[in-house]
């Protein structure tokens, strides 16, 4: 073990940092090994982890002097973070520099950091075609993100900036999933319009930046994005309906709409759809299926993951009660 690059994964026992630790714990012949920084290493995910493999390190994202222990002695890291966890953009950008600095400091060869658009780039604060949010944001869990790149780039970090998609976990989690309507019909309701989103596995982004960092030096400085799939909300229903072995239609519903359904982070995803629905053009540009598959060739297609978590589905058990 002792030749091996050491990537150090922050997020390790997260969606993507999971992801990436197990692609490299699964390739024993591969030239890297896996440093799975958490805050626990005490938890059930990261005991999973070293018994795969992985070497321990507890240090905190938020707390700058922990980090450059964890990154001591390493080749490469991953860098992600989860503004799910606290809603706050500042908070992001922070913990995004502190792992900048910490790379810089540790002399890192290679860093991915896991990001997404800016969007004011594009629907600048004056634009009022969506709601400004928290007084400076239009998607506040894309913009942090993407002005953090700066961090990386400022500093000299060899970074790849991998540009991630849209989760199918979130049809698990974030109540996004197929709802039965008051007649009794699956429904897939989505501020799409007849548009189109790049979507992914989750784990897939971890075994995408597993290649990338198999490319090495070729993909320092590169953007990089990738996607399991360019679909409608259309062919995501048909693709559900496949795997409920019920009609599920689509029902796109206006971004306002969304934006007003009251759970937390509701503002927030309205105007992320918002943004995939109006500036289609763009991410049919900058995620491409063949890019993600040349990294990762066992790339899932929405259909293949459904087949392997249509039972996660909150969905499942309203078609059980009606079947």
């Amino acid at each position: 073990m002792s030749d091996k690059k050491i990537i150090a994964v922050f997020g390790a026992t997260g969606a993507q940092g999971g992801g990436l630790a197990r692609a490299i714990l699964n390739n024993p012949q591969g030239e890297f090994t896996v440093r799975a920084i958490t805050r626990n290493p005490d938890s059930d995910k990261a005991r999973e982890l070293a018994r795969l493999g992985a070497e321990l390190a507890a240090a905190d994202i938020d707390n700058p002097q922990s980090l450059g222990r964890a990154l001591a002695g390493a080749y490469g890291a991953f860098c992600v973070t989860n503004f799910w966890e606290h809603f706050s953009p500042e908070r992001e950008l922070q913990q995004a520099r502190n792992m900048a600095e910490a790379a810089k400091a540790a002399g890192l060869q290679h860093v991915i950091w896991s990001t997404l658009e800016d969007t004011r780039h594009w629907v600048p604060l004056s634009d009022n075609r969506m709601p400004t949010l928290q007084g400076h944001y239009k998607v506040p869990h894309f913009d942090a993100k993407g002005e953090a790149n700066r961090y990386f780039s400022d500093l000299g970090v060899p970074t790849t900036f991998m540009l991630t998609a849209f989760y199918w976990e979130n049809f698990i989690y974030f109540g996004m999933g197929v709802q039965r309507n008051n007649e009794g019909k699956l429904v897939l309701s989505l501020p799409l319009d007849d548009k189109k989103m790049a979507c992914i596995a989750s784990e897939d982004i971890g075994r995408c930046a597993h290649g990338i960092f198999n490319k090495g030096a070729a993909a320092i400085g590169q953007t990089i994005g990738i996607t399991g799939g360019l679909l409608t909300g259309t062919d995501m229903a048909q693709s559900f309906s496949k795997a409920l072995g019920q009609e599920v239609v689509y029902q796109p519903v206006p971004p306002e709409v969304y934006r007003g359904l009251g759970f937390p982070g509701a503002d927030d995803l309205g105007n992320m759809f918002q943004f995939y629905q109006e500036f289609e053009e763009h991410f049919v540009e900058t995620r491409r299926e063949e890019v993600a598959r040349e990294l990762n060739p066992a790339l899932q297609n929405f259909d293949q993951w459904l087949a392997q978590n249509a039972q996660r589905l909150p969905a499942l058990n309203q078609v059980a009660e009606h079947v």
